[in-house]
Order: structure tokens, then C-alpha cells, then sequence
């Protein structure tokens, strides 16, 4: 086995195979139309700075990695929130990492970064605290070269289509100058996301004041829930005008709920006056999805959803650091009853289309899988965040597929605010599935010139398509 086999499977059948089928999709460009990298990245194509601040102090999988070994966020660069002084020399950081890499053998992380290394920056010399140095110091010079200038990566890596995500709230002054560009808007190669969480959950603190702002944004009375609707309904034109083509929910459950006008006036005013309870707050989610997926039927985003998170599980980092800076924890989630309200009102109706992420597996086969295969609105997304490695992926096809085929997912889709690791992730997704199909064409499930067809799909025409990429919808 050659370098060239990474990640193929070990018999050389169908190691020859799955050479055959990568081989079809290597140079295909890369869609990526659901992630997190900040467009001001793209918009500015301004220089990176340090290694340590392209590599260590926003990547979540790293520093909650170390930070599980005691070392604090705040000696990894992690901004603070509480005043805790916060380590700012990005080459004792970078040593901090290179003296424990040891912790991040066998993970994607470790996958993710030395393929960056190797792929974008030429590096292929081993990280270690001997070499932590000599790494930095070349990693810093290439990023100081106009040929590794965000624009020129984007250009090199590929990339067709790449969707950031942004509250309502956004101004999107970035993807504006993109668009002024010839970078973004509709059509363009940068396009933003719909992301309402932080307007449809009353227990995220400051709620009431955003609603306010959003109703400052667009001009209506947002003290009624008909004028919030209204408001953002607004926003989602905004947002379609800038290009955007899908929206994207973060909820802790998969609850849907359909009330009436006379319920969800009272929770809305309850929630406006900060009574809610918890339950209240479930409800007034739960009823937002069905409200969404309405939206989606009139405008034709495309509807993403992603439950299953405990948001800032770890309460002492979240104090300190504050939100979304790697605290989150998975948790059990029930699809077929949460989901029940919406899919009985929109699941068969065409016009809708709702892709569900998971990060328990459990669920997979005994719900997910069945879901997709059993309503036309839904596609299955994606391995994300705790289950995007190489591993997770496996399993994804090997659950999902007996019952869901392979036409009610989506392909492949990075979810990721690391811009550097977007070719890598592909590539590790791309060689994955040519070994999974490689063995179904050995055991004679699947004729060759299928699974071609097949791999292409995935890594590209799928998420194209069905996120509306292409222009055929």
C-alpha cells in the first residue's frame, strides 16, 4: 500500500477498485454549501496571521482536546470573557501543541491538520516539540506569500460554491463587498446561509433585545408575533437576494409542534415579557420549525436541521470563554416523534425540502434512515462535528444505506470554520466512499460502471442539486 492508497481498504481488490473510483472524482471542485468560515475572510483577503491563529486558537476540536488534559483555553489563545489573562505569542502556543500531539493520534484532527500540512503547505515533516519550531517558522513564511492569501486558496483549492452562515441580524456587509467583487451573490461563489436560532429561542439570554433590533431592522412591530413573522420574512428575501439558498436550525431537540394563533401569541408575549419556562420555550422552538418549513415551501430555501446539542454542556468554560467555544456535548434524540407534527403537514410535499444532521448515531438506522427512504422532504446530511471522521463516515454509509439509498442524502458536506481543512475534509470523504463502494462492487451488490455514477454523485451533483446550486429549481 502506497501513500496514495490513505484510507482505501486493506484487500488489494478492492483497494484496486477504490483507486479507480477516487480516481473519477479527485479534481472534481468542491461544494461546501454548509459551513461556518467567516466571510470577512474572503471579503478582506487579508493574510493569515500566526500559525497558532489559523491552527490552534479557533479550532474547537483542538483545544477541547487539550483542554481535556488540563490545559486551559486561555494559555491556547482562546479569547476570555472573565478577564483571565490570555496567552498572545502564537509561537508558545504552537509549542504548547507540537509537546502534546501525541494526544491526537488516531483522531480526525490529527488527519485533517498533517493533510493540510502536507497538501496545501508542502510541510511533511512529523510535528513534534523538536520541530515545533522549524514547522512554525515555515508555515509562517508561506503564510506571509500572496499565494496563501485567502483568495488565492479558495481559487487553488477548487472550490465551486462555499455558504457561510449568518443571523438574521447580519448586516452582510462582507458578502456585499463579495457580490461588488464578483465573489457573491446569486450565483456567485461565496453565498450566505438563514441561521434564526438566536431569534426563535426565548432562553437565550439578550432574546428580547434582538427581537427588538430585528424589528429596527426591517420596520415592523415585532411586539405582535404576526409583525415578527413578517420580520423575518423580510430578512429571508434580504438573505436570497445576497445569494443564500438554504437556511440552517440548531435546536437541542427535533420537537415540532403546530399551534394555534390564540397559543403562540400568548407564548410569543410571555416569552417578549421573560416569564417563559422551560416548556414554553420548547413549545415556542417547536412551533418555529413548522413556521420555517412554511417559509421554505414559499421561498424555496432549503430547510437544514441539526438537533442534538447541549450548547455549553461545560458551564466553568463557558463562563470564562463564552459561547460555542467547544463545551458542547451530544445527546440522545428522538426524529420520529419530534418530527411527527411537521412531516405530517409538509413530509410528502415536494416544494419542501428538510436535511436532518445527527450527532447520534443511534439513530441512523432505527430512525433516520427510515424517515428519508419514507418522505419525499427529507435528506439525510452528512457526518458533522463529533462523527465526520473517516470512521463515522464508514459507518454512515454502512447504516443509512440498506434503508435510505444513497438519493435521499445529500453527499458530502464539510460543516466547518477551519478554511484551510476544506480540501482535506473532501478528500477524506471522497476516498472513504470509493472504499465503501469498491466493496459492494466485489461482493457483487453493485456493477462497476454504477458505482462510478454513484461517486460522483456523492462528492458532487448530490449537494449541488439538492441544495439548489444548479439552478434547476
Amino acid at each position: 500500500m502506497t501513500a496514495d492508497d490513505h484510507l482505501f481498504p486493506a484487500e488489494s481488490t478492492q483497494r484496486q477498485i477504490a483507486r479507480e473510483l477516487y480516481g473519477l472524482v479527485r479534481d472534481l471542485p468542491l461544494i461546501s454549501p454548509h459551513g461556518h468560515v467567516d466571510p470577512a475572510l474572503l471579503a478582506d483577503d487579508i493574510a493569515f496571521g500566526d500559525p497558532a491563529r489559523l491552527f490552534v486558537v479557533p479550532d474547537h476540536y483542538v483545544t477541547r482536546m487539550l483542554g481535556s488534559q488540563g490545559i486551559p483555553p486561555s494559555r491556547l489563545g482562546v479569547p476570555s470573557i472573565d478577564g483571565t489573562p490570555v496567552e498572545t505569542d502564537g509561537r508558545a502556543i504552537w509549542r504548547l501543541l507540537a509537546a502534546n500531539w501525541r494526544l491526537f493520534r488516531g483522531t480526525p484532527s490529527r488527519l485533517w491538520t498533517e493533510k493540510v500540512f502536507a497538501d496545501v503547505f508542502g510541510i511533511t515533516t512529523t510535528l513534534t516539540a523538536d520541530t515545533a519550531d522549524e514547522i512554525y517558522d515555515a508555515l509562517a513564511a508561506r503564510l506571509a506569500e500572496p499565494e496563501f492569501r485567502p483568495r488565492a486558496l479558495f481559487t487553488r483549492f477548487n472550490i465551486e460554491v462555499l455558504a457561510t452562515t449568518e443571523s438574521p441580524l447580519d448586516e452582510l456587509a462582507a458578502h456585499a463587498k463579495l457580490a461588488a467583487d464578483g465573489w457573491g451573490g446569486p450565483g456567485g461563489r461565496v453565498i450566505t446561509t438563514f441561521r434564526p436560532d438566536n431569534l426563535v429561542d426565548p432562553e437565550w439570554p439578550g432574546w428580547a433585545e434582538r427581537v427588538a433590533a430585528l424589528g429596527e431592522l426591517t420596520g415592523q412591530d415585532v411586539g405582535t408575533y404576526p409583525g415578527f413573522l413578517n420580520a423575518l420574512r423580510a430578512r429571508r428575501d434580504l438573505f436570497i437576494a445576497a445569494g443564500a439558498t438554504s437556511t440552517d436550525h440548531g435546536h437541542l431537540t427535533a420537537a415540532t409542534a403546530e399551534l394555534d394563533e390564540g397559543e403562540i401569541a400568548v407564548l410569543y408575549r410571555t416569552a417578549l415579557g421573560g416569564s417563559s419556562d422551560e416548556k414554553d420555550a420548547e413549545a415556542f422552538r417547536a412551533h418555529m420549525l413548522i413556521e420555517f418549513a412554511r417559509m421554505s415551501i414559499d421561498d424555496g430555501l432549503v430547510m437544514q436541521l441539526h438537533p442534538g446539542a447541549w450548547r455549553n454542556h461545560n458551564t466553568a468554560l463557558h463562563l470564562r470563554h463564552g459561547r460555542d467555544v467547544g463545551g458542547d456535548i451530544p445527546s440522545a434524540t428522538d426524529y420520529v416523534r419530534g418530527l411527527k407534527p411537521l412531516l405530517d403537514r409538509y413530509g410528502n410535499d415536494p416544494r419542501l425540502r428538510l436535511v436532518l444532521y445527527t450527532l447520534d448515531e443511534t439513530a441512523f438506522t432505527r430512525e433516520l434512515a427510515p424517515l428519508a427512504g419514507g418522505y419525499a422532504a427529507l435528506y439525510l446530511g452528512a457526518p458533522w462535528w463529533f462523527l465526520d471522521s473517516p470512521e463515522g463516515l464508514r459507518r454512515f454509509r454502512e447504516t443509512v444505506t440498506e434503508s435510505a439509498g444513497f438519493y435521499n442524502t445529500v453527499g458530502f458536506t464539510d460543516d466547518t470554520r477551519a478554511f484551510c481543512s476544506i480540501p482535506a475534509r473532501h478528500d477524506v470523504a471522497r476516498r472513504v466512499d470509493a472504499g465503501y463502494l469498491a466493496r459492494l462492487v466485489t461482493e457483487g451488490r453493485l456493477p462497476l460502471d454504477e458505482a462510478a455514477e454513484t461517486i460522483a454523485d456523492l462528492a458532487y451533483h448530490l449537494p449541488k442539486r439538492i441544495f439548489n446550486l444548479d439552478g434547476s429549481r
